[in-house]
């Protein structure tokens, strides 16, 4: 392959946060290394990299504290980046965690005025999206949480959730706003514990809702494996529900901090069943990338690693489709008996009775080998660029 094979199209359909390239560099021991940057800039050199799309979290495009002119210009100054260059703006969200009115939560704050307040700025910021024709709207509650056992009581916290979410899902269905909600989940960071934690969290969650055809999830590669979870099976379970409404991708090194690499940095091996499970599994929606460029890159190294998450993404795409197309590798899955979990369990029209008693060659078949090592090999191979 040329590296002309690894250049970004529209088709792609790869996308950034705002938020993303316009980290400062900010980090608990330290301040800011890059100095803000206008939504409208970021959109333009997304652009000329070859991104498709943006999301944004309305304070990215105008501060928290801004005016009413002020809003309305910045506002007016991303729409004309956007015009200019072609970006769509494909999802959007509220910052409902730096402010400090939010250092409890939003939705789930036990303070009565922050909760209808989060709910407030979320409808106005829902307009915003609808305007802009955003068409998925994620929650991230990334507050919504607690350090300590009494500070909190859980289950009225998820009520006050569902009660937000529900109001909300009302909303855009009365306004005949086209969007739908993508929760995000987190286990940890900034709070000690997140609410809905995990993808699996989510999931259950959104059966409890008023309007949960509406809502799907948005899990993201880090936050995953910091709980030590497979990302590539919590996306394949959310597709397999229905419910993998957009995906966040970006490196992470096993259970630590919130680490936000480029994507194909870190768990290289997880981030090929990644887009393994992506393209097996037919999602087409945006391919996201929320990552924070190092502290110690300029504005330059900025784009570099913007770049970089686009290029690795294909490159890995072009591994995972040589992988499926191998004649060994076919060999090896059939061998494997991979193929034979697609047959049901039950013949058609059989029940339990057909099954009671059943009774196979169980020493034969505790005695076989699956040949499983030498399908990972085969894998690795691929993915080490020697095969």
């Amino acid at each position: 392959m040329t590296a002309d094979a690894y250049m970004p199209t529209r088709e792609d359909k790869f996308s950034f946060g705002i938020w993303t390239v316009g980290w400062q560099g900010v980090d608990v021991f330290g301040g800011p290394v890059r100095p803000p940057m206008p939504a409208d800039r970021a959109v333009r050199k997304l652009a000329e990299l070859g991104a498709y799309g943006v999301n944004f979290h309305d304070n990215d495009v105008f501060p928290f504290e801004a005016s009413e002119a002020e809003r309305d210009q910045k506002i007016a100054d991303f729409r004309r980046a956007l015009d200019a260059t072609g970006v769509v703006v494909t999802t959007a969200t509220t910052n409902l965690f730096g402010h400090p009115i939010f250092k409890d939560g939003a939705f789930t704050a036990s303070d009565r005025d922050v909760r209808r307040f989060a709910l407030a700025k979320t409808m106005r910021n829902l307009d915003l999206a609808a305007e802009l024709g955003a068409r998925t709207y994620v929650f991230w509650g990334g507050r919504e949480g607690a350090e300590s056992g009494a500070s909190k009581d859980i289950r009225a916290a998820l009520s006050r959730y569902k009660e937000g979410l529900d109001l909300l899902a009302g909303y855009v269905v009365e306004q005949g706003y086209d969007l739908r909600f993508a929760i995000e989940p987190k286990p940890n960071e900034p709070r000690g514990d997140i609410l809905l934690p995990s993808a699996g969290h989510a999931l259950a969650f959104i059966n409890e809702l008023e309007h949960s055809e509406m809502v799907g999830i948005n899990p993201e590669v880090g936050h995953e494996e910091m709980a030590s979870l497979n990302y590539a099976h919590g996306i394949s379970q959310a597709l397999w529900h229905g419910k993998l409404f957009h995906i966040d991708l970006n490196g992470q090194n096993g259970p630590r901090y919130d680490q936000d690499l480029r994507f194909g940095n870190g768990n290289a091996r997880g981030a090929f069943w990644v887009v393994d499970a992506l393209v097996a599994g037919g999602y087409d929606g945006p391919v996201h990338f929320d990552y924070k460029p190092p502290r110690t890159e300029d504005d330059d190294g900025v784009w570099v690693s913007a770049a970089a998450c686009m290029r690795n993404y294909l490159i890995l795409r072009d591994k995972v489709r040589a992988f499926r197309a191998d004649p060994e590798v076919k060999a090896a899955l059939a061998a494997s008996g991979v193929e034979d979990l697609m047959v049901p369990t039950l013949a058609a029209g059989e029940t339990w009775r057909d099954v009671q008693g059943f009774t196979p060659d169980i020493e034969t078949l505790g005695a076989r080998g699956l040949g499983y090592e030498h399908l990972d090999q085969l894998a690795l191979e691929h993915l080490y660029g020697v095969r």
